[in-house]
């Protein structure tokens, strides 16, 4: 196992304990919530394999999208932000920070365990890998 997996692992790991702390927290509406941002990603592999573990050339693109870490930690800074600014501990919206650590965990998860972006051909890109 290589150093970048191990760190994904790591962080996925964080992140979870701090997405199941909030779960409790806020209870079932947050649980929801967390289900539905952390499934979101895989909604790019529905009726997109080609076989063999590859996807469709032309899922390629919307599956890279929905594992990159922008829209997640875009996410989780504004919503953080709109947390802080609505009343925080006191009422705030939370939704969105939820949303982003969610999704990021998904992400992290999924590189911990070796599967990297798609190639265009659609085979996995094994973390640590470079494209040439």
């Amino acid at each position: 196992m290589n150093f970048m997996r191990v760190s994904w692992g790591m962080s996925a790991l964080v992140w979870f304990a701090v997405l199941v702390i909030c779960c409790i927290f806020w209870g079932w509406p947050a649980t929801l919530v967390a289900v539905l941002f952390g499934l979101l990603p895989d909604v790019a592999l529905v009726g997109a394999f080609a076989g063999e573990g590859r996807l469709k050339p032309s899922r390629v693109r919307l599956y890279n999208t929905l594992h990159t870490m922008i829209v997640p930690i875009v996410l989780l800074v504004v919503g953080v932000v709109v947390f802080a600014l609505t009343g925080a501990l006191d009422g705030g919206f939370w939704p969105i920070a939820i949303a982003g650590i969610a999704w990021f965990v998904h992400i992290a998860a999924d590189r911990a365990l070796g599967f990297g972006l798609r190639a265009p051909d659609g085979s996995i890109i094994p973390v640590g890998f470079q494209l040439s």
